[in-house]
C-alpha cells in the first residue's frame, strides 16, 4: 500500500463508487482526506464513520466554480496544508450521437468533465505552489479508443488526459505532479446513472456488473472501485515522486487489443469476415491435412 502519511487530500465526487474507495484507500493509508460530493447524506455519513480529524465531507458541485475555490479552502482552513488534488466527480454525461447533439447537454457535460478539472486544478495551486504536491485526474479508456463510451463523454476524458499531460509541464516548476488514471469497465453506478436510473438502483446495477463484465476483459474479472484508488495512492505518494505527464490506463487489459488476440475462442477478423466459426475453421483444417 502507498504511505500518504502526514499529507492531505481533495477527492470530488468522494460518496460513491471510485471516490468513496478513493476515500477509504487513502485514509488506510495514512492521509486526511476532505471529500467533495452532492450526495449529502452518503457524505455525511462518510465523515462519522472516520470522524472528522480524518475525513471532512463538503457539500460540492462541482460544476459550480464558488463551491470548487471554497472546496480548496476548507480543506486548508480545517486540516492546515493541501498536498493531493483528485479530479474525481463526474458521470455518463450526453449520450446523444454528433448528429443529434443536444448542444445544451453538450456545454454541461463538457463543463462536469473537463471545465471542473482546469479549474479545481488552478484553484489547488496556491495552496500547492510552496511546497509541491501531486493532482490526479480520472480520464477513461474511452480517451485512447473508440467504442467504450458516447461521444461527447470520451472526447472530454481526452481532454482531461491531455490537460494532465500539459498541467505537468506548466506546473513542475513548482513540484506540482499531475497524472490521468484511464480507467476500463469499472462496476459503479455510473451505468445505471446514465440510462437515467434513480441512485438507488444505480447501485444495485452496479453489484450487478461485478458479475457480467468478468467475460470483457482478459484478467477475468470486472474492475473494482479499489483498484483505481490504488492507483492515485500511488500516484499522489512520494514514491510516485519522478512521476509527472502520465496517462495509467488501469483497464484489465482490456486495450491490449481486440478479443482474439486474448481469447482463443473468438475468431478474429479474417473468419468473421468469412463467416466461420473458429471450430469450422479447426475442422477445414484437420481435412485438409487428412489430405
Amino acid at each position: 500500500m502507498a504511505d500518504l502519511s502526514g499529507k492531505v487530500a481533495i477527492i470530488t465526487g468522494a460518496a460513491s463508487g471510485i471516490g468513496l474507495a478513493g476515500v477509504e484507500t487513502f485514509v488506510a493509508a495514512g492521509a486526511r482526506v476532505v471529500a467533495g460530493d452532492i450526495q449529502d447524506e452518503k457524505g455525511h455519513a462518510l465523515q462519522q464513520r472516520f470522524g472528522d480529524d480524518k475525513v471532512l465531507f463538503v457539500h460540492c458541485d462541482v460544476t459550480q466554480m464558488d463551491q470548487l475555490e471554497a472546496l480548496m479552502n476548507q480543506a486548508v482552513g480545517h486540516f492546515g496544508q493541501l498536498d493531493i488534488l483528485w479530479n474525481n466527480a463526474g458521470h455518463g454525461g450526453t449520450p446523444d450521437s454528433l448528429e443529434e447533439l443536444d448542444l445544451d447537454a453538450y456545454d454541461q457535460t463538457m463543463a462536469l468533465l473537463l471545465k471542473q478539472v482546469f479549474a479545481a486544478t488552478k484553484f489547488a495551486i496556491p495552496h500547492m505552489k510552496e511546497k509541491g504536491g501531486s493532482v490526479i485526474n480520472t480520464s477513461s479508456i474511452s480517451a485512447i479508443t473508440a467504442g467504450y463510451a458516447p461521444l461527447t463523454y470520451s472526447v472530454a476524458k481526452k481532454g482531461v488526459a491531455h490537460f494532465s499531460k500539459m498541467a505537468a509541464a506548466e506546473l513542475a516548476k513548482y513540484k506540482i505532479r499531475v497524472n490521468a488514471v484511464l480507467p476500463g469497465f469499472i462496476a459503479t453506478s455510473i451505468f445505471g446513472a446514465s440510462l437515467g436510473l434513480p441512485r438507488e438502483q444505480a447501485d444495485q446495477m452496479a453489484a450487478m456488473l461485478v458479475e457480467a463484465g468478468a467475460s470483457m476483459q482478459p484478467i477475468g474479472r470486472t474492475g473494482k472501485s479499489e483498484d483505481i484508488a490504488e492507483m492515485a495512492a500511488f500516484l499522489a505518494s512520494d514514491a510516485a515522486g519522478f512521476i509527472t505527464g502520465g496517462e495509467f490506463v488501469v483497464d484489465g487489459g482490456m486495450t491490449v487489443g481486440p478479443r482474439h488476440s486474448w481469447d482463443e475462442t473468438a475468431g478474429g477478423p479474417l473468419l468473421d469476415a468469412l463467416g466461420i466459426t473458429p471450430e469450422q475453421a479447426e475442422q477445414m483444417r484437420d481435412q485438409m491435412q487428412a489430405g
